[in-house]
């Protein structure tokens, strides 16, 4: 009888943080291929995957750093992957996991690398100069520019919430984000403003566009493709970077740029840690913690810039 494959022993583990731990399917698949490359480097050396000890542990860091050149912040990420794995194995079958021994080996130590954001005069002239487009998509593009600025929702709240889920009155809107948790998120009156016309004005249009002969099958989704389709994550980037295009703002557009943006200058403008990790959806505060970091990034950048620079004489006194 043949052992088990990779994805039948893995099976247990990724239904558990799919159905007990409310992770995406994206999520689990990448914990899964980083657990499979640690059992295929256990099964090349002939070793058990009880039988793992420090040692292990060290030539298994030492072979895939040197030898296959992989990066310290993703052997970082392989590391945290299988210290989850062999939590749940310690947990559900103490006896032949009487340990996790990935609780005795640190992470290497990589740089940290700070988010990309717009500094508040750039979001202000990348929203004004994308209004003075005059194509059909405009509306909608401004829209999305606009709520993602003003909202901080990541790609995949934005292109999965409906119309039904917007408090238009208090401006709030209910998105079902990550973990599946439901969380209410704010926006402001010029992302109101926007997205009322492109409710009122593009988003019917666009229905037409859908082909499908099927009307009960028509997307539900606010925000809606070319086509009239039901927006997706990639296709919401392919805006992103038609709109650097139509504006000429090459800045490396990306949604998480703009929610980046969103809490960095929330918190310059004095909102408190706790609330922006609240509006992020974040389940720790470490996360949110970056942005401070960013902050000081920021002033330090903005203080030389404007400093005035000393020159090797003497100023007059």
């Amino acid at each position: 009888m043949s052992a088990p494959s990779f994805n039948e022993r893995l099976l247990p583990y990724s239904q558990y943080l799919l159905f007990s731990r409310g992770y995406s399917s994206h999520t689990v698949e990448g914990y899964l291929r980083d657990i499979r490359t640690f059992l295929q480097f256990l099964q090349d050396q002939g070793i058990e995957d009880n039988a793992i000890d420090e040692q292990v542990l060290v030539n298994y860091l030492s072979l895939e750093m040197s030898g296959k050149k992989v990066s310290k912040r993703t052997m970082q990420r392989r590391l945290s992957s299988c210290r989850s794995y062999y939590d749940y194995l310690h947990e559900h079958d103490s006896y032949r996991y009487p340990m996790n021994p990935f609780r005795f080996i640190s992470s290497p130590k990589g740089e940290i690398k700070y988010p990309q954001i717009l500094f508040s005069n750039e979001v202000k002239s990348l929203l004004e100069d994308n209004a003075k487009r005059d194509d059909p998509m405009m509306v909608r593009d401004q829209a999305i520019l606009e709520l993602l600025y003003a909202s901080g929702m990541r790609a995949s709240e934005l292109v999965s919430f409906e119309p039904s889920s917007i408090d238009y009155r208090n401006r709030m809107i209910r998105i079902y984000g990550k973990g599946k948790k439901y969380r209410m998120v704010p926006f402001g009156p010029s992302a109101e403003k926007w997205m009322r016309k492109y409710a009122a004005e593009s988003r019917p249009e666009l229905l037409t566009h859908n082909k499908s002969d099927d009307r009960t099958r028509r997307p539900k989704t606010f925000f809606l493709s070319a086509q009239g389709k039901a927006l997706t994550v990639r296709g919401l980037e392919y805006i992103l970077r038609s709109v650097e295009e139509k504006t000429g703002h090459y800045v490396d557009l990306h949604p998480h740029m703009l929610r980046h943006s969103f809490a960095t200058h929330l918190l310059e403008n004095g909102a408190d840690l706790r609330l922006i990790q609240e509006l992020l959806g974040h389940e720790s505060i470490n996360t949110t913690q970056v942005y401070t970091h960013l902050t000081q990034k920021d002033m330090k950048a903005q203080y030389e810039s404007a400093f005035p620079k000393r020159s090797g004489k003497k100023a007059d006194e």
